[in-house]
Parts: C-alpha cells; structure tokens; sequence
C-alpha cells in the first residue's frame, strides 16, 4: 500500500518572508499610542515569530488583558495597511517551494498571525500557488499557541502529524512539532538562533532557502 506524502508546513514571519521593518516600526507606533517611549527598533526583533499579545505584554511590563488590547489595536490600525507590505521573501525561497512542490509534497503555511494578514502577504508576493491552504490564528487570539494551531490543522486537511514536518525559525516551530510527534527542521536565517532552535528540539537544521530541498529530504530520509 502506497504511503501517504509527507506534508510540509512552513512558518510565515523569518522563515517565508523578512518582516523586520515592519513588525518593529509597527510595535514603535503602538508603543508610542500609548505613551510609552519605544526601543530601538533592532531589539524589537524578539518580538518577530512569537505570538504578539505576549511581547506586547513584555514590553508593556504588564499582565493587564485591556492594556495589550489597546497597543494590539494601535498596532493593527499601522500593520494593516502599510506594515503589512513592509516585509519581503526572502532570496530563494519561491523556487525552493516550487521543487518541494514538484516533488509531491503538500505545503502548507502555519503561522502565529493572524489568518487574514497570512493571507494577503503570501498572496501579495505571489507564494500562494505553492500551498494547499495557509493556516493562522484568529484576531481575537484563538489558535495563537502554535501547539493549538496544528491541533486544528492536521485533522482539518487529515494528516498524520507522524507524517508531517514543521520548518520554522524559532523555538515555538519546533515545540509544536514534537507536541504532536511532527518532525522539525530549524531554519538559521530568521530571527531564533542555532541555540534556540536546538534547545527547543529542532531535528536538523537548515542554512539558505535553496538548501531546503536537500535538507528537506534528509529530513523525511527513512531513519
């Protein structure tokens, strides 16, 4: 009996795309809506990757559910049309899709974004044939733990997360992979580090976008 293809699934922010600029000018906005001096954009980059209302929070020094509401609005009132765009793909990384995609693997995006940006960006930089649907959390924060994204993504599309790797640039990638007995693939051009990324599990590691293929089938090579 023939096997089921690996499914592949791809974080969005520093693994698909580069969204320094505008992620960090855009907590730098929301920062300021609300008084606060903000920070150097350069150590706004933590904040890339991770679910946002914990980093505002951080950032905020507080635990206070209506205070991070308030700098998550400001946020979004700048990211939604300018932020958005200010982000690009990274060099390599549509034609590493496309011969992922040649070699019969579904892709998929999972990210701690909200599903509607996810799908304008991928959309706007014209990634989107290469994927079999892309996966988000909700504005109101539902899904934001990637742990519970893939929960809801594997049986939406009924994969076996046994046969499924997640390829990321940080930590929280790899977590959600060995939550769920996925495998992990750690890419070292985003923004989490080598030590990150293999502290939190990563199986193998990856070092350019038009690596992927080779590292990508090592990664699902029978062990």
């Amino acid at each position: 009996m023939r096997s089921e293809p690996f499914a592949i699934l791809f974080d969005l922010d520093g693994t698909l795309t580069d969204p320094r600029e505008g992620i960090t000018k855009c907590i730098a906005h929301a920062l300021e809506r609300v008084g606060r001096e903000p920070p150097p954009l350069d150590e706004l980059t933590f904040a890339i990757g991770p679910p946002l209302r914990a980093s505002l929070a951080q950032l905020l020094g507080t635990t206070s559910r209506d205070e991070v509401e308030r700098a998550l609005a400001h946020y979004r009132e700048r990211f939604a049309d300018v932020g958005l765009y200010e982000n690009a793909p990274y060099a390599g990384i549509g034609e590493a899709l496309a011969l992922l995609r040649d070699a019969g693997l579904p892709l998929y995006v999972a990210t701690s974004k909200p599903r509607v940006y996810a799908e304008r960006i991928v959309s706007h930089f014209a990634l989107d044939a290469h994927f079999e649907a892309i996966h988000g959390c909700e504005l109101d924060g539902t899904r934001e733990d990637k742990r519970e994204l893939l929960a809801h993504l594997f049986p939406s599309h009924g994969l076996d997360p046994g046969r499924a790797a997640m390829i990321g640039d940080r930590g929280v990638d790899m977590v959600a992979a060995h939550h769920h007995g996925a495998r992990a693939l750690g890419v070292t051009w985003g923004y989490g580090s080598r030590d990150e990324l293999r502290e939190a599990g990563a199986h193998a590691f990856c070092e350019s976008p038009g690596d992927l293929p080779r590292c990508v089938a090592r990664l699902l090579a029978p062990r």
